[in-house]
């Protein structure tokens, strides 16, 4: 990788997904706002960027056989792939959690209130969740698989009714804060997902599916935010160009 001073989080992650443990490991919110550089996020974190980067570069010079390279996927086949991966793992798992969540509250409330705080945040973030991705497939994403065609078939663009993709961009990228900051609170709540002494099998099966709903949902910005959303701004711009 080519590290420039200009170089961005969200560069880093796209580049190499394994990155992202590493600024995990230093409190660093990779995905909302990963448009960040090294410098700029050291500054304000007081972090001392030589050891930040010695981390990085020591995962990036290491073989990645495990990873996907999700950055060179077209925006339409990365587009599917959130489609039927991410979202439909939040449909699918979001039920679940809620029924777990509403037994360990009912159970264990009483001995550990702060159930009732973690099971408010997940039903929020389940309540914003579904009609921001719905949001998402039934506008952005089919702006940008139009553009997408027009791009293969060498044709044009209509003006889509939000005026310009970076709108509905803009909400997402406000949206997907919100949640981060929501999980960062669970995960605080619950000692990063750690049952207590007490806690029974339910609480065992809800705590690490709460932890890996947070893992897939980070995973999940980070693609939108760090990878699709800038390449279809410039994918608008390059037909704002042409005319």
């Amino acid at each position: 990788m080519n590290i420039q001073e200009k170089t961005t989080i969200g560069d880093f992650v796209a580049h190499d997904y394994r990155t992202a443990a590493i600024f995990t490991k230093y409190e660093i919110d990779f995905c909302c706002k990963g448009q960040r550089t090294l410098e700029e996020v050291c500054t304000k974190k007081n972090i001392n960027e030589t050891n930040l980067l010695n981390d990085l570069n020591a995962v990036l010079a290491t073989k990645n056989d495990s990873g996907v390279d999700f950055n060179s996927w077209s925006l339409d086949l990365l587009i599917d792939y959130i489609e039927k991966t991410h979202h439909r793992y939040v449909q699918e798992k979001t039920p679940v959690l809620i029924q777990f969540l509403d037994k360990l509250c009912s159970v264990h409330g009483s001995n550990h209130p702060e159930l009732f705080e973690i099971t408010q945040l997940f039903k929020d973030s389940a309540g914003e969740l579904a009609p921001h991705m719905k949001n998402e497939e039934l506008i952005l994403f089919p702006f940008i698989k139009e553009m997408m065609n027009a791009t293969k078939s060498h044709g044009s663009i209509g003006k889509p009714n939000f005026g310009t993709v970076k709108n509905p961009i803009a909400t997402m990228m406000e949206e997907h804060n919100y949640e981060w900051e929501r999980f960062k609170t669970i995960a605080s709540l619950t000692n990063n997902y750690t049952p207590p002494e007490d806690a029974c099998e339910t609480y065992r099966a809800t705590y690490p599916m709460l932890e890996e709903f947070e893992k897939d949902l980070h995973l999940h910005i980070h693609l939108e935010s760090n990878i699709l959303f800038p390449k279809a701004k410039a994918l608008e711009k390059f037909f704002s160009n042409e005319e």
